[in-house]
């Protein structure tokens, strides 16, 4: 197999920020799996100490002063949602979540890769949508926080129904950048 970082290399930015959001959401699954089918009570947790290692890794490879512009872009990138990935799975094990039917687990922005559609769907809750392959650059990622999951969430639903999101709130605090990436995720042309 071809290490992570290599990989990453050879793709344009969102296929490569695509391919690590899909594989995280096949291994959180998987998790749960070894722990139902398999009885493995710790699969979790060890999927934990494997996401905080993979961060490390990334964090470790910025320092590489010969690397690309581009290069450095994807890993930014992709160091953020790392980092979010791993908190999640952290917030599961804290929380003794072991069951992808659980809430914590539909909440989250997940990515799927469809065999028969051969495409990425993404699901949240009761929402699934197809991957737009909108290209968009390496313009960088926001920083996730418990309050762009739940702004996230709040549209995906409204998406879900066909209607439209529109945050309010004080002027400068990132409901248009929120926005933005959200539709960056989704490959979404936003305008």
């Amino acid at each position: 197999g071809i290490e992570r970082v290599d990989w990453i290399d050879q793709q344009l930015g969102m296929v490569g920020i695509m391919g690590s959001q899909v594989w995280w959401t096949w291994e959180v699954e998987d998790a749960f799996r070894k722990v139902q089918q398999a009885g493995e009570k710790y699969a979790v947790k060890v999927l934990l100490d494997r996401l905080s290692s993979m961060v490390n890794d990334l964090i470790n490879k910025t320092r590489d002063m010969t690397m690309s512009k581009n290069m450095r872009r994807k890993l930014g990138s992709l160091i953020i949602l790392d980092v979010h990935g791993r908190d999640i799975v952290d917030a599961f094990v804290r929380d003794s979540i072991l069951d992808e039917r659980e809430f914590a687990w539909e909440s989250q922005l997940r990515f799927y890769w469809e065999k028969e559609d051969n495409d990425v769907a993404i699901k949240q809750c009761t929402g699934k949508f197809t991957y737009v392959y909108e290209y968009q650059g390496m313009n960088g990622r926001l920083v996730i926080t418990p309050l762009t999951d739940r702004i996230v969430m709040t549209l995906t639903q409204a998406l879900t129904f066909h209607l439209g999101g529109a945050p309010a709130g004080p002027a400068g605090t990132g409901k248009t950048e929120t926005v933005k990436d959200l539709a960056k995720t989704m490959g979404l042309p936003c305008f």
